[in-house]
């Protein structure tokens, strides 16, 4: 069972959620709805578990393909619904950026595994109707 403990910090609010290990993360909302900025708005933090979950599948995949990656990092962006409550995610695009020895088929082959079969949190969000689409691109 995963436990997380979440307590409010700064204004009305600004939280800051911390797991059994002792790692933390601020979350607020945005200043047009009453936050100060003080963290992570928390459906941006939901994209960020997307690449968080995907980035740890790509590369475990990549490593055990022997595949040289000297610099890995993803961009994503989303679109969320308007006129709902609440407003889902409707569509998010990761960039997957690779550098090194890096066959360009077997990083996309990678990314499609992630995205389709192994990433718990994109099923979590495809599930919820968010259309996730990606791009992989290797610089040698």
């Amino acid at each position: 069972m995963v436990k997380i403990d979440i307590v409010r910090q700064e204004g009305d609010y600004g939280f800051a959620a911390t797991d059994a290990n002792g790692h933390s993360v601020t979350m607020d909302t945005s200043p047009e709805t009453g936050g100060s900025n003080y963290g992570i708005r928390p459906m941006q933090m939901l994209l960020m578990g997307l690449g968080g979950c995907s980035g740890i599948d790509v590369v475990s995949i990549l490593k055990k393909q022997r595949q040289e990656i000297k610099a890995f990092s993803m961009h994503i962006e989303g679109e969320r619904e308007t006129g709902k409550e609440p407003t889902l995610w409707k569509s998010a695009k990761i960039v997957f950026n690779f550098e090194g020895d890096i066959d360009q088929d077997k990083a996309e082959r990678a990314a499609q595994l992630s995205m389709e079969k192994y990433c718990s949190v994109a099923e979590t969000l495809r599930k919820s109707g968010t259309d996730i689409s990606w791009e992989v691109i290797v610089k040698k």
